[in-house]
């Protein structure tokens, strides 16, 4: 019996890897379950799941609910996130959205923990450090973000064969095929309406502006140690090709399903095992039928070009990048900027910070304090 622990147990992924666990109950029990505010959630899961731990973000929320479920211990803020990435269990799922993603993931490693990762701020801001600390710990690291999970299935059994490209999917979002001009008029909800997948609101977003697939690609490097120029975005409407590794002699190996993201997270909490799935599977002649790729349209989604950009400087910038995007994505979800403004802010960011390198964990959450700082002045 393999015992989780979920970090951000009531997002898009932490409700999925719940499934998952429910349909297979006599594989996971659950340890540990963290939330933000969504705390009547929170109650369902616990009654269902029973951990032995559960964190909210507030302490009031965490001593209501301790008088609900007094078998439980409760614990609150960033304290209660380590306590619970610590705490004694074979996984960590890091399900959490954003840079907070970062802090539990390290403690989690330097505590022997392997992890399930769906945060990509974890390598985004922290990839050099993070994953030093995974090879020194010798813990096993395995992505669940469905590209990341697809390269880790093609490179299964070819790990010492030359790369060429790693090549990563994206589905282009809810505006492929717009001009910059009818981008300069993109409200939230138009934004939040992606044709494939369920996500939450910043990571939709950021998919609507490819700065997704920019995380991405800067996640990718460190996850298989390949540079950015041997890392390709191919736009794939249909999302059914999930990501593919093309190898030295030309030949390409790719993973495909139907966009579920129950998928790679099943790999990732049944490693090396593959758990069975009841739901339909592709379909080659309906919806797996039809598969089409396109360039990336990088003078019109320029957080893309900007990804690269800093994936390409190195240092801090990556960390800089993810900082800033997060603070005006919120600004856009609550109408404070346009939608074009996400990517003109971020180039002014970039073009100011001058690059560190080989910071430690204090070293990275100062810049991403300042960085914060800086882009709220900015706005």
């Amino acid at each position: 019996m393999k015992k989780i622990t979920i970090l951000g147990s009531t997002g898009s992924i932490g409700t999925q890897t719940l499934e998952v666990i429910a349909a297979n109950p006599d594989r996971f029990c659950v340890t540990a379950l963290t939330c933000g505010r969504n705390t009547a959630l929170l109650a369902k899961q616990i009654a269902m799941f029973r951990p032995r731990l559960a964190v909210t973000e507030r302490r009031e929320d965490a001593l209501a609910l301790a008088a609900q479920f007094p078998q439980v211990t409760f614990l609150y803020g960033r304290e209660g996130l380590i306590e619970a990435a610590t705490a004694d269990c074979d996984m960590v799922v890091n399900a959490l959205m954003g840079m907070r993603g970062l802090e539990p993931t390290y403690h989690a490693i330097l505590a022997g923990r392997d992890i399930a990762l769906a945060n990509k701020e974890t390598l985004v801001a922290g990839g050099r450090l993070v994953m030093e600390t995974v090879s020194e710990k010798g813990v096993r690291l395995l992505p669940v973000d469905s590209e990341h999970s697809a390269i880790f299935q093609c490179l299964e059994g070819n790990r010492h064969r030359p790369i060429k490209k790693i090549l990563l999917t994206a589905s282009g979002g809810p505006f492929r095929g717009f001009s910059r001009e009818e981008l300069e008029h993109v409200t939230p909800a138009q934004a939040l309406k992606h044709p494939n997948w369920s996500m939450g609101a910043k990571i939709t977003i950021d998919s609507a502006t490819m700065m997704n697939k920019g995380l991405e690609v800067i996640e990718a490097k460190w996850l298989f140690d390949v540079p950015a120029a041997r890392i390709q975005v191919l736009v794939h409407p249909q999302s059914i090709l999930h990501s593919a590794v093309e190898f030295a002699d030309n030949s390409v190996i790719g993973q495909m399903g139907v966009p579920d993201m129950r998928i790679p997270i099943s790999l990732a909490l049944g490693y090396p095992e593959r758990l069975e799935n009841p739901d339909a599977p592709l379909d080659f002649f309906g919806a797996g039928s039809c598969l089409t790729f396109e360039k990336p349209d990088l003078e019109t989604f320029t957080c893309l070009g900007l990804a690269y950009a800093a994936l390409q400087t190195g240092g801090s910038c990556p960390l800089v990048l993810n900082a800033a995007n997060e603070v005006l994505v919120d600004a856009f979800l609550q109408e404070k900027i346009g939608f074009l403004d996400i990517p003109r802010k971020l180039s002014l960011i970039l073009s100011r910070h001058s690059a560190a390198e080989r910071l430690d964990l204090e070293g990275i959450l100062e810049i991403d304090r300042q960085t914060r700082a800086k882009t709220r002045e900015l706005l």
